[in-house]
């Protein structure tokens, strides 16, 4: 798989130009010392439900802000690199369903940032290598295991009893829908080579041969 600058410039664009859009709603928050918190999701409640569309964008801090900036510049560039078109309609219904499920399971508190976004798509590349079965987005998928595996801790309640503000339910659900987003979409987007397809299976047919071979010696 061919790394080109064009393809990196297009794919890191989207992802760029979102982060920054995150920036000016905080800095339009802070500069008119207002406090948007109630745009959040607030489980199970009517109220709540715009939060699905607008939680992410807001941020309790440019702390909370910051960290999430970063994670959410990477994850995305790779999955507008490595999908190209499947992105752009990943990406939204990543957005929307850990929302939903954020709001189904959530305690009753307004939950906020982006982090239930970008663990929505930290699973999403990292299950949709493993369904896949293909080497360069496997490849992808133990990066995310390099990069972001101490975070799992951090879907539980346990997370909760190290920092109350932290909404182990958002990231949770976000876990829940890039698995999901990655087993509906794995017939789709990039698919490994039909050649390296017949090569494994021709692999595996010979080894059940020698398995065979072996038994009968016994």
């Amino acid at each position: 798989m061919k790394f080109e600058v064009k393809q990196i410039f297009y794919a890191f664009f989207f992802p760029a130009l979102f982060v920054l859009v995150l920036w000016l709603v905080y800095a339009m928050e802070k500069g008119l010392n207002a406090d948007w918190g109630h745009w959040g999701i607030l489980p199970c409640s009517v109220e709540g439900l715009k939060g699905i569309l607008t939680g992410p964008l807001i941020h309790a801090g440019s702390k909370h802000l910051f960290s999430n900036s970063i994670p959410l510049l990477i994850l995305s560039g790779c999955l507008f690199y490595f999908y190209k078109d499947l992105g752009y309609v990943v990406f939204p219904a990543l957005w929307l369903l850990s929302g939903l499920i954020t709001w189904c399971i959530g305690r009753y508190s307004w939950h906020i940032g982006a982090s239930g976004l970008i663990y929505s798509i930290a699973f999403f590349l990292f299950f949709s290598g493993i369904f896949r079965r293909y080497i360069p987005l496997m490849a992808i998928s133990l990066m995310i295991v390099f990069l972001y595996g101490s975070t799992i801790w951090n879907m539980f309640p346990i997370a909760e009893l190290v920092d109350p503000n932290v909404s182990w339910e958002g990231h949770l659900s976000g876990a829940i829908s890039g698995l999901i987003c990655a087993f509906i979409c794995r017939k789709h987007g990039p698919q490994k080579p039909e050649e390296e397809a017949d090569e494994e299976e021709e692999e595996e047919a010979e080894e059940e041969m020698v398995d065979t071979e072996k038994a009968d010696l016994h």
